[in-house]
């Protein structure tokens, strides 16, 4: 750094109902850092279990000023001078007998380095804190992970390198799978949410930024130069667009084995997560290599439910971090697995009272054993039938290119249920696609982007929608597929006829032809509705992003460039062509 590292570590042990430690030094085993931490502790314990969150948003930033309308929402014990966006609240853990240690991430807040979110080294540093943690004089030597979002997707990695003390994670919300959760879902670039995450809440906190009036204090070595700053940093708007397969050195410099994950484990998966974090929570959950797992599905926005349910993150972290065991997490076997909201009827969206009214139901596994799952065959006439025979091939078609604004798309379309029907679990469709080119159009595409959605409608006829992450309307839930990425692995230990598993490597690419009719299997991240009596589900078909996106979207003219997609899409159907979405459907226990 062109600046001297100073140490200014501050105390304070009387202004605050606990010992407040400010940007105290932790040394990395790299010889880079140091990564600065606040530290939150009990006044009257020599010792206590520790709480580690290490992410780009601030340390020293108040949720107050980092989102103003959502702090005011927090239940009030979770307010207080210290409480920042999607971390535990230093005032309300410290009062039930934690530490608390809030790093900012290299590169960013008071940390010096390269900002570099999400890789490799950056998840070293995480891995050197959660050690510095468990043997300072103040630790009990236990020590437990747990945030939201960003947060929460940052555990996954740093427990699969397994530092020495730590105890339990509660990843909330968060991508476990940087490349499909994320980045490329379905091998398409996701830019829309990459763009506003990267210049509104990572960039405007890099360490050595000059702050005016922007968030936060001044860096306490002083400002970087323009220059030094971009040198400084690695930015995902370039390098997401830039990197296209999983072995492309970007991303496999993220991959880990998930299966190196043994500590205690609470993933927390939100139904309306549809974009982001859903599929990763859920996924992580699966193939981690804990022996003690549990999988608790949420509804609602994803900043309010980390702090509406402290109680039950408590009741975890009390079981493995403090030996207090409440309800029976130590012991496999005494708590069901899988704890589930089942979203039945209307009740809007982005209202936390109304959601209330959602049931709980537990099980034993995931995906629930007693799981039918049902094919529903498409129709050239835009249904979705449980039985279908043709006798003569047919086509529907529809533009490429389909935006936000100008969506193209077909709609398959079940009758009424006749009984009410749960459908909760993993979704496949299977589909027989292929491209043209417009009429005297010289433009030749090779690639066709599939986007998937499914919807649900009531019984008046009205379709019901759900709380996504920011509060928006979304439907029940999305996939995303590449054509050229159609290549499925059956023999990898992670597929499933439920789960199809691609590789996503640059081998594994396969041409698309003008006039071949590709048969691919269509990944739609899980999900949960019980669709009353009367009330009927809805496939959608798009060649771009619909109602639901929201600011999720896949954008990229470089991605996505007219050159190599612009045409007409097509779907088949005939005796050897059969298209249908494999639905859960859950019958009552």
């Amino acid at each position: 750094m062109p600046n001297q590292i100073k140490d200014i570590r501050t105390f304070d042990e009387t202004s605050f109902p606990y010992i407040f430690e400010q940007n105290v030094s932790v040394p990395l085993q790299s010889g880079k850092g140091p990564i600065r931490v606040n530290v939150y502790r009990p006044r009257d314990q020599a010792k206590s279990p520790v709480i580690v969150t290490y992410g780009p948003y601030g340390k020293d930033i108040p949720y107050e000023i980092f989102h103003p309308k959502s702090f005011s929402e927090l239940p009030d014990e979770q307010k207080g001078p210290h409480s920042a966006w999607e971390t535990p609240d230093p005032g309300y853990w410290t009062q039930h007998g934690y530490a608390v240690v809030r790093a900012d991430e290299q590169g960013l807040g008071q940390s010096p380095g390269i900002l570099d979110t999400m890789s490799r080294s950056t998840s070293e540093a995480f891995f050197d804190v959660v050690e510095w943690a468990a043997v300072q004089p103040w630790s009990t030597g236990k020590v437990g992970l747990l945030g939201v979002s960003y947060y929460g997707g940052s555990q996954w990695r740093v427990a699969a390198r397994q530092p020495k003390g730590l105890a339990a994670i509660v990843p909330w919300e968060g991508m476990s799978d940087y490349y499909r959760d994320r980045c490329r879902q379905g091998g398409i670039l996701s830019n829309g949410f990459i763009k506003f995450w990267w210049d509104r809440q990572v960039v405007t906190n890099q360490y050595g930024l000059p702050r005016g009036g922007r968030w936060g204090p001044d860096t306490i070595e002083g400002n970087l130069s323009d220059i030094e700053l971009t040198a400084n940093r690695n930015d995902q708007n370039v390098d997401n667009v830039n990197n296209k397969f999983r072995d492309d050195l970007y991303y496999a410099s993220k991959e880990y084995h998930i299966g190196d994950i043994k500590v205690p484990l609470l993933s927390v998966a939100n139904w309306g997560g549809i974009c982001l974090h859903l599929r990763g929570n859920v996924q992580g959950w699966m193939w981690a290599g804990s022996d003690l797992k549990y999988l608790r599905f949420i509804t609602g926005r994803h900043d309010l439910p980390f702090y509406q349910e402290a109680e039950v993150q408590r009741s975890f972290l009390d079981a493995f971090l403090k030996g207090e065991d409440r309800e029976g997490w130590t012991t496999k076997g005494k708590l069901p697995a899988v704890d589930m909201v089942l979203r039945k009827g209307d009740v809007g969206f982005d209202n936390t009272e109304a959601e209330k009214t959602y049931h709980r139901r537990t099980e034993n596994e995931w995906p629930i054993a007693r799981t039918q799952y049902t094919k529903f065959h498409l129709t050239p006439e835009g249904g979705l039938e449980k039985s279908l025979s043709l006798e003569s091939q047919r086509k529907l078609s529809y533009k490429a290119l389909g935006t936000l604004e100008n969506p193209q798309r077909l709609l398959f379309e079940t009758t009424p249920f006749e009984a009410e029907t749960e459908i909760t679990g993993h979704i496949v469709a299977h589909l027989n696609v292929s491209i043209s080119p417009f009429a005297n159009n010289a433009t030749i595409p090779s690639d066709l982007d599939l986007f998937l959605t499914l919807r649900h409608f009531s019984p008046s006829g009205k379709e019901v929608f759900y709380t996504g992450t920011a509060g928006d309307p979304v439907p029940l839930t999305k996939g995303w597929l590449r054509v050229s990425m159609r290549k499925i692995d059956p023999t990898h230990w992670k597929h499933r006829d439920y789960l199809p598993y691609r590789h996503y490597t640059s081998d594994h690419v396969q041409p698309v032809i003008i006039g071949e009719v590709y048969a691919v299997d269509v990944e739609i991240w899980p999900t949960n509705v019980v669709v009353e009596a009367g009330g009927k589900v809805v496939l959608e078909i798009a060649s771009g992003d619909t109602q639901g996106a929201d600011r999720f979207v896949h954008t990229s003219p470089i991605d996505r460039s007219k050159a190599k997609f612009e045409g007409l899409n097509h779907v088949h159907f005939g005796p050897a062509l059969p298209n249908y979405i494999t639905l859960p459907i859950i019958p009552p226990k």
